[in-house]
């Protein structure tokens, strides 16, 4: 990598993409619905993995709910040759089980998480975790006062190094930012859309903004053009997280991409690499984690680095385009 960003306060430097390891495990529902991306090939997985190593990403983002445990086991497996070269960001608080691969609910009482951060080093293979993060279970600034107090406890247990949340409330936030050993927040970052009160959050704490979503769930690849595109299993389709792939919405979002395109693709770019530039250039505090199924899509992601962040100008072009 020819340049590089920080991570919190666990390391002064990293390279300035992660790689997001939900789509790797599999199959598997939340609340009855689907909550995967449907099938996978493990050693597909594992070779996506290690090519993003051979490209010199560092951080790889997963959770312990993704596919029930299955994405930690396939990252732990990948990465257990070269596990102190490598930085392993993971979540716990969801509620799942791993016989089934369905889940409901949420904990993030302390002895849950205690026992939620033992079973992910257990898949992992590995006795720490470099950042982990709460995924939920704090709805109120004493809850998360709660659950920093825990995850300080954890630190200096040694089973993990730094911690951060996934809960992008911007209140609690603020609680874990303020923690001693708080290294990220993860958010949705890309080029539809930030919370800038997070990013200020980030830059005046210190605290890396990880950029989840930054290709739009998939929709800023250009290889989708109808929710049909994807299977009906698929977590894209079913989610009320997002509205990228919901009959009714797509359109409005493709011609949003119709839109910035050419910006986005310009000196070059695929429209992938275009959307992490925006990224880079949006944020200095962010981090991008792009997901991946196969090595040519890690291999596209790390391309990106090369071109670097687009300027300025075209951001001010694209939030004239985009009515911003």
């Amino acid at each position: 990598m020819t340049w590089t960003r920080e991570l919190g306060r666990l390391d002064s430097e990293l390279p300035p993409i992660g790689m997001g390891c939900w789509a790797i495990g599999g199959p598997w529902t939340f609340d009855g619905a689907a909550a995967g991306w449907g099938e996978v090939d493990d050693e597909e997985s594992v070779r996506a993995v290690r090519t993003a190593l051979e490209s010199g990403v560092t951080l790889f983002d997963t959770a312990d709910v993704y596919g029930c445990g299955h994405s930690e086991r396939v990252l732990g497996r990948a990465l257990a040759s070269v596990r102190d070269e490598v930085r392993i960001a993971t979540k716990g608080g969801l509620l799942f089980d791993e016989e089934s691969r369905s889940g409901s609910g949420a904990d993030a009482g302390r002895r849950y998480l205690r026992e939620a951060v033992r079973g992910s080093l257990r898949r992992l293979g590995t006795d720490r975790v470099d950042v982990y993060q709460l995924h939920a279970g704090a709805e109120t600034p004493q809850q998360a006062e709660d659950v920093v107090a825990v995850f300080e406890e954890l630190v200096a247990e040694g089973l993990i190094r730094a911690y951060g949340t996934s809960i992008d409330d911007p209140a609690i936030v603020e609680v874990f930012a303020a923690g001693e050993r708080c290294a990220t927040v993860q958010h949705q970052c890309n080029v539809f859309g930030v919370d800038d009160r997070l990013l200020d959050v980030c830059a005046a704490s210190g605290v890396t903004s990880l950029g989840r979503s930054p290709l739009a769930m998939g929709l800023l690849s250009g290889k989708y053009s109808a929710p049909r595109d994807l299977a009906d299993s698929d977590v894209r389709r079913v989610t009320p997280h997002w509205t990228y792939f919901q009959a009714g919405a797509m359109d409005g979002w493709l011609d949003r991409i119709a839109r910035v395109r050419e910006v986005l693709t310009s000196e070059g770019r695929s429209l992938v690499q275009g959307a992490l530039a925006w990224v880079w250039a949006r944020s200095e505090v962010t981090v991008p984690i792009p997901g991946f199924r196969t090595p040519e899509q890690v291999r596209e992601n790390v391309a990106a680095v090369g071109y670097g962040p687009l300027t300025r100008s075209q951001l001010d072009e694209i939030d004239k385009l985009l009515g911003r």
